[in-house]
């Protein structure tokens, strides 16, 4: 399957961080994991399948079926593609996601603009997804420099706000939720003194929009997660839950140097309403065994 315009960007400064890895995950087509089977009690929490994305794409139930008996109990897909979810209609994935007791949370959709918002927003309506989440400055606004290895976007933070907010409009009027999901570099102030997200947060109407901070991201970019959590109370209504190694890579949760602990007691002040488990790339496991690890990590930090 062909991946979205995001992921072939997202994964060209990864790289870098893949090729001083050992055990690279990219390389490696294994599923399974060491997993016991939990009850639907059990479960909790959510994995973002962007993790899983080259598995995902050669056996889509096997893998959630390990997820599922990893304990998770929700997903965010990132699979979109001409109309399909992972190559399936959204009411085949729908189902299969029903078959294997996972629930469709979110899906991130880097495809959407302007012109083709209903349609896709639809699709995820039909996926029975809760949240459409806009993953990328939209419309080509995205881009990604090789020589500084830097995530970036073109035009002005004012235009790549109206067309989220449109997006965002359009969702509302089909009776779903939108959030927009963070890198780096929108907590970054630009060379017109403007920190994009900051933009985006006071020129948006929560009504419509929303945000999904990504955790690793905003402290890569050098921010506080709850300082914003203070000065934009209720706007986080999900976050991504990945911790940073000594390397300053991606690493599952618990073994890094994110304070999962001082930002979890922040939790009710974000307005947080779920959170998913994500690993853009995994250096010292395989995809599978790092979101295990991360379960764990999850419960003993105290997530439910």
């Amino acid at each position: 399957m062909l991946r979205t315009f995001y992921h072939a960007l997202v994964i060209l400064p990864l790289l870098v961080f893949t090729a001083c890895g050992t055990n690279n995950s990219q390389d490696n087509g294994e599923v399974a994991a060491n997993t016991v089977a939990e009850t639907d009690t059990d479960r909790f929490g959510g994995i973002a399948l962007y993790t899983l994305r080259d598995t995902m794409g050669k056996d889509p139930r096997a893998v959630l079926e390990a997820v599922a008996d990893l304990g998770y109990e929700y997903i965010e897909a990132a699979g979109y593609s001409d109309g399909k979810y992972y190559g399936m209609a959204p009411a085949a994935f729908k189902a299969m996601l029903d078959e294997v007791g996972l629930k469709p949370m979110s899906s991130h959709q880097s495809s959407m603009t302007r012109a083709n918002a209903k349609k896709e927003i639809a699709d995820a309506k039909a996926a029975g997804f809760e949240y459409i989440v806009i993953p990328v400055p939209p419309e080509g606004l995205f881009k990604y420099d090789p020589a500084t290895q830097k995530l970036g976007m073109t035009g002005t933070v004012a235009d790549a706000s109206d067309i989220i907010n449109a997006i965002a409009a359009e969702a509302s009027a089909q009776g779903m939720k939108a959030l927009y999901h963070n890198h780096d570099f929108e907590f970054i102030e630009n060379e017109e003194g403007i920190v994009p997200m900051d933009y985006f947060l006071e020129n948006s109407n929560p009504d419509d929009l929303n945000f999904q901070m990504d955790l690793y991201w905003v402290t890569k970019a050098g921010a506080d997660p709850v300082e914003y959590f203070g000065k934009y109370p209720g706007r986080f209504k999900a976050w991504h839950v990945k911790d940073m190694d000594d390397q300053g890579r991606f690493a599952p949760v618990g073994t890094g140097s994110i304070d999962f602990d001082r930002i979890l007691a922040a939790k009710d002040q974000s307005g947080m309403e779920f959170y998913l488990v994500e690993q853009d790339a995994t250096f010292n496991e395989t995809p599978m065994e790092a979101i295990e690890i991360s379960h764990k990590g999850l419960e003993e930090i105290g997530f439910e």
